[in-house]
């Protein structure tokens, strides 16, 4: 729930087991895109160099769901956005993408060595700046019922201040990332269902004056964690044709045109699977727990307080608070409004 009780909880299980014998479950560390976060950052040679804060403007981690609480309330007026999503699950999604190499991946230690990477990087974090957060809380629209309309929901005066809806920006300072904001999302009740790290690289030198004053689209690498993964590096291109003119389009690794018949089993499956064999490295060590809500717990004691946040009203089905955009454009998120990525196999469409 916070630092204390996280700590507790961590003198409780280590008065009986050592740190070897406890396996921490954060399904999203088996998730298939994460466990291919290793292979693919480090095993291109294109991508490592580019990996860092000359070329990378930005980088947004997103977490939506298209549904509410839906008689969960009850439950989630206790815990809240930041507690059920961002803390946990999003924070070893950063971790592995933005930790250095540890010295192996495979092997006898390559437990402990990924763990110290991703520890590393989680100190590097600078607190939380509570002017950097926008808070939201999901109010009826079109039909659908706001998040105060659930019945579950005893405590209607504590569930007006709990976030449904967050963005938290993290500041990272190492030599590899310093000045690179990290935009951190999660919210329901939104226009889509998806989880996805975006990658926003910086404006291509000189791209507006080599052609005719056109303005170029960033690229974006974009990892599609769920519902259905892909990989896939948004770039301009010339229009087929006569024109001259550039467009949108992109490298497409979709999981279910390219890997159609292997079997990918789900996350619990690999995990029970590793703790079986006594492979520590997709579980979650005292000390990563511990520095992560290092970071949080004071964003949490703001916001809980007498005088915290109330979270800003959004609509059933939308974005999320305008604020929420606003704030990515002062960090220098660009949008792209006229290009739309549609998967390889399904032809769905997903808007950037």
């Amino acid at each position: 729930h916070d630092l204390t009780s996280a700590q507790q909880l961590c003198n409780d299980l280590g008065a009986v087991f050592s740190e070897d014998f406890l396996y921490r479950i954060d399904h999203y560390l088996a998730k298939e895109i994460v466990q291919n976060l290793f292979v693919f950052r480090f095993g291109n040679i294109w991508l490592e160099p580019i990996f860092n804060n000359l070329y990378i403007s930005n980088v947004r981690i997103t977490f939506k769901e298209d549904f509410g609480t839906e008689g969960r309330g009850g439950y989630f007026t206790n815990y809240g956005i930041i507690r059920d999503i961002m803390q946990n699950h999003l924070m070893q999604v950063l971790s592995l993408m933005a930790m250095e190499a540890p010295p192996a991946f495979r092997g006898k230690d390559s437990g402990s060595f990924i763990r110290d990477a991703k520890i590393n990087l989680l100190k590097a974090i600078r607190p939380l700046d509570p002017e950097e957060v926008v808070l939201g809380q999901y109010v009826a629209s079109d039909g659908k019922p706001g998040y105060l309309d659930d019945d579950s929901i005893t405590d209607k005066g504590k569930a007006k201040k709990v976030p449904t809806f967050a963005q938290v920006v993290l500041r990272i300072d190492n030599p590899r990332w310093h000045g690179v904001p990290f935009i951190m999302k999660a919210g329901k009740a939104l226009d889509d269902r998806k989880a996805e790290i975006r990658v926003q690289f910086k404006d291509a030198p000189a791209a507006s004056f080599l052609f005719g004053g056109e303005q170029m689209s960033r690229n974006e690498l974009v990892m599609v964690l769920q519902p259905k993964e892909a990989v896939y590096l948004k770039m301009n291109v010339k229009t087929p044709g006569i024109s001259t003119e550039h467009t949108g389009s992109e490298l497409d690794l979709s999981y279910q045109s390219r890997f159609r018949n292997l079997y990918n089993p789900d996350a619990y499956t690999r995990l029970l699977l590793e703790a079986l064999q006594g492979n520590q490295g997709n579980f979650v060590r005292s000390d990563e727990l511990l520095e992560s809500w290092k970071l949080f717990t004071p964003l949490l004691e703001s916001i809980e307080g007498a005088d915290g946040k109330v979270p800003l009203p959004y609509d059933y089905g939308s974005r999320g608070p305008a604020e929420a955009d606003e704030m990515c454009a002062k960090l220098g998120f660009k949008f792209s409004e006229d290009y739309q990525w549609s998967r390889a196999l399904s032809r769905q469409t997903s808007p950037a």
